[in-house]
C-alpha cells in the first residue's frame, strides 16, 4: 500500500504582527490559512497479480516441487503478473519459485471442511484461483467417494464466499499404488470417474470449475518413490498437465495483469460412445460455448480411458502425443459458436482386448470471437 506523507500547515506557525497566535486569529475569521500547492494526483496504476493457491495434502506441500516448475513455466510463458500464495512457506525444491502453498501433509479434504479449516486460509491469502489436488488421504482411508466430493462442495462454497469470482482448478488424483494399501488404486480411479459430473454442476460462468486429468499417463512405478508422492519425473508430469489450464484461468481472471478488456470464454466437452467393436469404438464429442461472448475457435484435450488410442477424427484436426492424450482443434468451418452454441466432431479409437466401456476425460479451450 502507498503512503503519502501529509504536509505540516504553515499557518501552525505564523504569529500576527499584534502578537495574537494565529490559531486565535483563524477561529476569529481574521487570517486566512496559507494556501499549499496541491500535488497532483498520482495517475499511475499497476495491475494487482493474480493470487494462485495451491491447495491439497503433502503431494502439494512436502515439498511439492511440481510447484517449482509450474511457477517457472508461467514465468517463461510471460506470465509474471501472478503470485503463488498459503499460510505455509516454501520447503525446498532447489529452484527458485514463490513457495507459498496450502499443501498440508497427511490432512483429509473431508477433515478441512468438518473442522472448517479452509476460511481461515482463504481470509489470509485472498486467492483469485485455487489449484486443489486433494483427497489422497481420503482415499487412503478408505472414505467414501460421495463423502469426499460432499467436502469439495464446502471447500468451495468456502472459496466462493472468499471471492465470488474464485476460479478452481480440481485435480482427478495421480495414481496411488503404496504396498500397504492394496485397495487404493481402485478407490482413485472410482473417485476420480465422479469428478468431472461434479465439476460441472458445481461450475459457474462467474466461479468456473475446472477438472484437470492428472491421473492419465502417470505410473506409479516410475513417477513416484513409494507408490504415492511423485519423483522428479512425477513432478514435471504433474505441472505439465496444470500449465495449460492455469495459464488460460490468469489469462481470463477479472483484473488480472491481461487487458482488462478481454472477455472471458469458456467451452465444455462432452463425449458420446456411439457404437463398440472388436478392438475399438467410434464416439462424438460435442463442444459448446458456455461464455457470454461469441467464440472464434476451439480446441479439445481429450485422454481416452482404459489405453484408447484416437486413431481419426472428423470436423476438427486431430494431434496425439506419445502417452495417447490427443487434441482436437476446429476444422475452421465450425470453430465460431455464439453463445449457448454446440458442434461436434466424432472419432474412431482402438482398444486393447478386454477393455471397458468407452469414455474419456476432456477439457475445453476457446478463443473470443472478433
Amino acid at each position: 500500500m502507498r503512503h503519502t506523507r501529509r504536509p505540516r500547515l504553515p499557518g501552525s506557525r505564523i504569529r500576527s504582527s499584534l502578537g495574537l497566535p494565529a490559531a486565535l486569529l483563524l477561529s476569529l475569521g481574521l487570517l486566512a490559512p496559507a494556501a499549499t500547492a496541491a500535488s497532483p494526483p498520482d495517475t499511475t496504476t499497476a495491475a494487482d497479480p493474480v493470487r494462485i493457491m495451491p491447495l491439497g495434502d503433502s503431494i502439494t506441500g512436502s515439498p511439492g516441487c511440481w510447484r517449482a516448475l509450474l511457477w517457472n513455466r508461467l514465468q517463461d510463458a510471460g506470465h509474471t503478473g501472478i503470485d503463488f500464495v498459503g499460510t505455509l512457506p516454501p520447503q525446498g525444491c532447489g529452484v527458485a519459485h514463490d513457495g507459498d502453498n496450502e499443501g498440508h501433509g497427511g490432512e483429509l479434504v473431508t477433515d478441512a471442511a468438518s473442522r472448517n479449516l479452509l476460511p481461515a486460509r482463504l481470509a489470509a491469502t485472498r486467492p483469485d484461483i485455487v489449484v486443489m489436488h486433494f483427497g489422497t488421504n481420503d482415499v487412503w482411508s478408505d472414505v467414501a467417494p460421495d463423502r469426499i466430493l460432499a467436502a469439495y462442495d464446502t471447500l468451495l462454497a468456502q472459496m466462493r464466499e472468499s471471492n465470488p469470482d474464485m476460479r478452481v482448478l480440481v485435480a482427478q488424483l495421480i495414481p496411488m499404488g503404496p504396498a500397504t494399501c492394496a485397495g487404493c488404486g481402485r478407490r482413485v480411479v472410482d473417485l476420480n470417474a465422479r469428478i468431472p459430473a461434479w465439476a460441472a454442476g458445481a461450475s459457474t460462468d462467474r466461479s468456473p470449475v475446472v477438472v484437470v486429468d492428472q491421473w492419465t499417463g502417470f505410473d506409479t512405478a516410475t513417477d513416484t518413490y513409494d507408490g504415492v508422492h511423485p519423483d522428479a519425473d512425477g513432478d514435471e508430469k504433474i505441472a505439465a498437465r496444470w500449465f495449460p489450464a492455469l495459464a488460460a484461468q490468469v489469462e481470463n481472471t477479472p483484473g488480472g495483469p491481461g487487458d482488462p478488456g478481454d472477455p472471458v470464454v469458456t467451452c465444455t466437452a462432452s463425449f458420446r460412445s456411439v457404437s463398440v467393436r472388436q478392438g475399438g469404438h467410434q464416439a462424438e464429442v460435442t463442444v459448446r460455448n458456455t461464455s457470454a461472448v461469441p467464440v472464434r475457435g476451439w480446441t479439445v484435450t481429450l485422454r481416452p480411458a482404459d489405453g484408447a488410442r484416437v486413431t481419426q477424427v472428423w470436423n476438427g484436426a486431430l494431434t496425439t502425443a506419445a502417452d495417447g492424450v490427443a487434441t482436437v482443434s476446429d476444422a475452421g468451418w465450425n470453430g465460431s459458436l455464439a453463445p449457448g452454441a454446440s458442434t461436434a466432431f466424432g472419432l474412431i479409437a482402438t482398444t486393447t482386448a478386454g477393455s471397458a466401456v468407452p469414455a474419456a476425460t476432456t477439457d475445453c479451450a476457446a478463443a473470443p470471437g472478433a
